[in-house]
């Protein structure tokens, strides 16, 4: 797919995900170029050399990353377990991307009233076969997920119908009895007269940053991933971090140890007549600003950074501790 010291990124050909893809890269500052436009399936980031992007199907995306053909790529963690069941072995997923949120999940009928959990299905699994001699059938694409789930929720008498189009139709067409199938909003599971069990989410899943342990890692790889993991990290922590300033009469020692241990925040400056900023997570900034006007500030300012780089790489630092 690409020379033997270029780093290679699979991402997603078309569609949302590709959409969200390129703009996850372009929030860190990787713009993602398509060299003959959008029916390319080769492309390079703008601004960095021995750098190739694969443009492929969120599937092909698994199988090159499996390969070793793709040190990097996006795909969805539903595909990347149900593809390789031991993923954990071949890849390490380095960062949830925030989007591409979805559920695998079992669904029953909503008129098996009495049927809330695994267990309750496992009662009905085996009552079923006492009485028909054959075992229910669950409907799937998630044929691999599926397996794993039942075993270690202890429900053996069914079995599987590979589904090849709508999958939450089946029980309705009398194709089989349930189904495991992925859902956002559950919207259209209800509107299939089906309901997920209480503790049938198998999987939370969505986009993830996926490396390949197979890949060729050499010394060019490595430094290209370097660079595009400490952009991809400064972007996270700026998105997730603000920046807070007030003006306080007495700002000592113990009120910057209180607010870090309250609200997490640093002290980024500390200025003579009184004024200081803080950085604190996003979520925290409001009850951070509330306590800040409840020690005697008149007015606090809120800041979005666009980066906060660290000498610490944290995702890169994660990628070398799974190759070496």
């Amino acid at each position: 797919m690409s020379n033997s010291g270029t780093l290679v990124i699979a991402v997603p050909s078309k569609g949302r995900l590709q959409e969200n893809a390129a703009a996850f890269f372009a929030r860190a500052g990787l713009g993602l170029v398509q060299g003959r436009g959008a029916r390319d399936y080769r492309g390079r980031i703008a601004g960095l050399e021995n750098v190739e992007v694969a443009f492929l199907s969120a599937a092909e995306i698994v199988t090159q990353l499996a390969a070793g053909a793709a040190h990097l790529g996006v795909t969805g963690e539903d595909l990347v377990r149900e593809t390789v069941p031991d993923a954990d072995a071949k890849f390490e997923l380095l960062a949830p991307l925030g989007f591409g949120n979805a559920n695998v999940v079992v669904a029953v009928p909503q008129a098996w009233i009495d049927v809330k959990t695994m267990a309750d299905l496992e009662d009905v699994a085996a009552t079923f076969r006492a009485k028909r001699g054959e075992r229910m059938r669950v409907a799937t694409k998630y044929v691999s997920l599926t397996r794993r789930f039942f075993a270690a929720s202890h429900v053996t008498d069914y079995r599987i119908v590979e589904s090849a189009g709508a999958t939450e139709g089946a029980p309705a067409a009398g194709t089989a009895e349930l189904i495991v199938d992925i859902t956002t909003t559950g919207a259209t599971l209800a509107a299939n007269g089906l309901k997920v069990l209480d503790d049938g989410v198998i999987l939370r899943s969505e986009a993830n940053l996926v490396a390949s342990l197979a890949a060729p890692w050499n010394e060019e790889a490595r430094e290209a991933a370097r660079i595009i993991l400490a952009r991809i990290a400064a972007e996270e922590a700026a998105r997730t971090t603000c920046e807070v300033s007030a003006r306080l009469a007495q700002a000592d020692v113990e009120l910057f140890a209180h607010a870090e241990v309250l609200f997490a925040a640093r002290p980024r400056r500390h200025l003579a007549d009184g004024w200081l900023t803080l950085t604190c997570p996003a979520e925290k900034v409001a009850a951070l600003a509330d306590w800040l006007v409840r020690q005697g500030a008149a007015e606090v300012t809120v800041n979005a950074l666009d980066y906060v780089f660290a000498a610490e790489n944290r995702l890169y630092e994660r990628l070398l501790a799974r190759l070496d």
